[in-house]
């Protein structure tokens, strides 16, 4: 079976992991024993460093964090502006009505 190298190079992090079929693995290693440019290929991937699972999700687990105290500190100042504007707003209303009463009975 003649499968081209573009193919091979796709199945190859599979293959390279461990996680592609029986029938994917047999096709790969019989490709790879008379293909040394796809041989090279799998060799480079070893050198690629490894970056863990645990590592990564640590690190979004931090940024994901640290977005929440963010947020968190947003809606309390909005919520704290629209107490403030609310009760100024009702202040004057009542100074108004105050002075506007006021004048009117005096």
């Amino acid at each position: 079976m003649n499968i081209s190298c573009d193919i091979i190079k796709d199945l190859l992090p599979l293959y390279h992991d461990e996680v592609c079929s029986d029938d994917s693995k047999a096709m790969i290693a019989e490709h790879l024993s008379h293909c040394e440019n796809c041989r090279h290929e799998l060799a480079a991937m070893d050198t690629f460093p490894i970056i863990s699972q645990k590592e990564q999700n640590i690190t979004e687990a931090h940024e994901i964090k640290q977005l929440s105290k963010r947020w968190k500190k947003g809606m309390i100042k909005s919520a704290l502006n629209g107490v403030v504007f609310t009760l100024l707003t009702v202040a004057a209303f009542l100074l108004a009505v105050y002075c506007f009463v006021g004048f009117h009975l005096g």
